[in-house]
């Protein structure tokens, strides 16, 4: 990439932070900027914030060429700046682009002519094109002249070993030919692969196509989960059995409901973008309102279980292991554990939880702390609830202690007892 040499990322969250430091390993000048100071204090001294990035990573780093600010104005001389900021939904289930458009409008004023920005956070088809580039162009720069836009959606799964930053295809696509030249050329040293797409637009879709799939099939599974409740059948070993098929069909399986930043969030992206073009999203609608019914069908069977011990839920204790939305990371953006720790106090049960990754919770005007894990515990619960399979916890001790186990991960698979009910 000739003459880019010093690039920058705005944002230093999950997805921010792995990108910076896997472009200071590609051999950048790298500026990271993040508004929260609190972060910038701790990546300075050489700590991480982020469950898979180690100090380690982070010092070397800063020892190579990597530099945390909260100041935008260290971006002036950069060659290519990446945004990684969030995109949440409002609770109107409109797009708030609001911290987008702080971050573009920052970099506005900084950017030198020439740049390239490429942002990573996900939007609605359209909004790299109509809202980035033309808050950029607004100085009098000319996108594909003398500024360069494109979009390449953040594929970071968090706790996932098996694939890092760099080792998943890098999807991006230019709102300029000129301006996919670019970015390409910016990301083609960091990452293993680049796959262009024909345009900003195109790649955008890409990253809601991909999560709005999952979530249709959760919404699926997690239906043919309560069917095959009803029927009496282990919808567990029926998608085991269905997986030896070598060809037409691909597991998915059953929870307490979507969490995280990306599958119940992006669909909704797609979903309101084509309502806006007149277009009804039937799949996308139906998947989200079961997948969101998901926490009330645990709660449900939850009572059930209680009600053939001979125990209401009002009376009962219950202990919930794994408030994060999926194993062995610390995030609890959107996870259903929230849902159903405030549905079962609504009903007074007596509600703890333990999570080695989460040590304090609030739900609404509820906080809660990280009890440990003790067989005594266990024991003294009526209920052991299990919503988040966290590779840490010994099911065998958690089984052999627990008067009811309901596991909705299906993470007492090896394990025999009447006292365990799986989802």
């Amino acid at each position: 990439m000739t003459g880019q040499t010093r690039v920058g990322v705005v944002g230093l969250g999950y997805v921010g932070l792995p990108l910076a430091l896997a472009m200071t390993e590609a051999g950048y000048e790298v500026v990271g900027v993040d508004i929260d100071g609190e972060r910038i204090e701790s990546l300075k001294s050489g700590h991480s914030y982020v469950n898979d990035v180690e100090d380690e990573t982070v010092g070397d780093a800063l020892e190579a060429s990597f530099e945390p600010t909260t100041e935008y104005a260290a971006l002036e001389t950069v060659d290519a700046v990446s945004i990684c900021v969030p995109t949440p939904m409002r609770k109107s289930g409109t797009p708030n682009l609001s911290y987008v458009a702080s971050a573009v409008e920052e970099l506005a004023e900084v950017v030198p002519e020439g740049c390239t920005v490429i942002l990573e956070s996900t939007v609605y088809p359209g909004a790299t094109e109509e809202f980035v580039a033309e808050t950029l162009t607004e100085n009098g720069l000319a996108v594909g002249d003398n500024i360069f836009v494109a979009f390449s959606p953040e594929r970071i799964d968090p706790g996932n070993e098996a694939y890092g930053p760099t080792d998943i295809p890098k999807v991006l696509g230019g709102v300029t030919e000129a301006c996919g030249d670019r970015a390409e050329a910016v990301y083609g040293p960091v990452f293993d692969q680049v796959v262009r797409v024909g345009s900003a637009t195109e790649a955008e879709l890409v990253k809601l196509l991909e999560n709005t799939f999952r979530a249709v099939n959760i919404g699926l599974i997690n239906e043919l989960a309560q069917i095959a409740h009803s029927l009496d059948v282990n919808i567990w070993n029926t998608i085991d059995a269905a997986a030896t098929k070598p060809f037409g069909y691909m597991p998915f399986y059953p929870g307490p409901g979507l969490g995280g930043h990306c599958i119940p969030i992006d669909p909704m992206f797609l979903s309101w973008h084509a309502n806006q073009q007149g277009i009804e999203t039937r799949f996308i609608n139906l998947a989200d309102q079961i997948n969101r019914e998901m926490p009330d069908h645990v709660v449900d069977r939850v009572v059930r279980q209680l009600n053939d011990c001979g125990l209401a839920l009002s009376n009962a204790e219950i202990l919930v292991l794994g408030v994060a939305y999926k194993a062995d990371v610390s995030d609890t953006r959107e996870s259903p554990a929230i849902d159903i720790i405030d549905t079962l106090t609504d009903w007074d049960a007596t509600v703890e939880y333990h999570d080695p990754h989460v040590g304090e919770l609030d739900v609404l005007d509820s906080h809660y702390e990280s009890v440990d894990l003790t067989a005594d515990r266990v024991a003294s619960a009526d209920c052991v609830l299990l919503i988040t399979d966290h590779s840490g916890f010994d099911m065998q001790e958690i089984v052999d202690n627990a008067a009811l186990v309901f596991d909705t991960r299906n993470a007492t698979s090896s394990h025999e007892g009447d006292h365990i009910v799986r989802l």
